[in-house]
């Protein structure tokens, strides 16, 4: 996760490189617009959070979308943006930013709390951005020595091929994925039991 800060009178630049959500940007792109941001940027702040903390949310039993606010709190408290705009992972976008208030340590002037933010507003795209490319970068440096094992979400074939594989050769769920994602339960339940579709029948 990232937080980005521009002075106010800065922010035009974003939209003059061409910033928008990181989700409709190569992999190539993203990572020469995070150096553009980063350099231009007047601070910004990466967390990484690692699946063994994403797997800890269940015996707190806090949702991951609560440990994702948690998270942006922890980037705003250290960042201290006096205005800050954010992407809503609550349904309710004005008890999110409520709720990201209350987990402050100083008083911005605003907070503004909307959905798909990244698509609204660059600096929010700016933050996305330079979090994804983490995210790709991160994700290579593990596919050298691991193996590829695609993208690494559940769309792709490749990550349920490499996790099934990984699983029925060790028996385990790899270190480095999530044990609380529902896809990694369920190759592991059918690995581990051997069940076959005809079991149910």
């Amino acid at each position: 996760m990232c937080g980005v800060c521009f002075k106010k009178d800065q922010l035009s630049y974003l939209v003059e490189i061409g910033v928008k959500d990181s989700k409709k940007l190569s992999a190539k792109r993203r990572s020469t617009l995070a150096k553009l941001i980063k350099d231009k940027c007047h601070s910004f702040k990466i967390l990484i959070v690692p699946p063994a903390e994403i797997d800890q949310r269940e015996e707190k039993r806090i949702t991951l979308n609560k440990l994702e606010e948690l998270k942006m709190a922890e980037i705003i408290r250290e960042l201290k943006p006096s205005s800050i705009y954010i992407d809503a992972v609550d349904v309710n976008e004005d008890r999110f930013r409520d709720s990201i208030l209350n987990l402050l340590d100083y008083s911005p002037e605003e907070i503004i709390s909307k959905h798909k933010a990244d698509d609204l507003f660059p600096i929010v795209s700016a933050a996305s951005i330079i979090a994804k490319d983490k995210r790709d970068t991160l994700i290579e440096e593990m596919k050298e020595k691991y193996g590829d094992f695609g993208s690494g979400y559940p769309s792709d074939k490749r990550t349920i091929d490499f996790l099934r594989k990984w699983i029925k050769k060790n028996k385990k769920i790899p270190h480095f994925a999530r044990k609380s994602w529902a896809t990694t339960k369920k190759i592991l339940e059918e690995e581990l039991s051997n069940r076959k579709i005809t079991d149910f029948f």
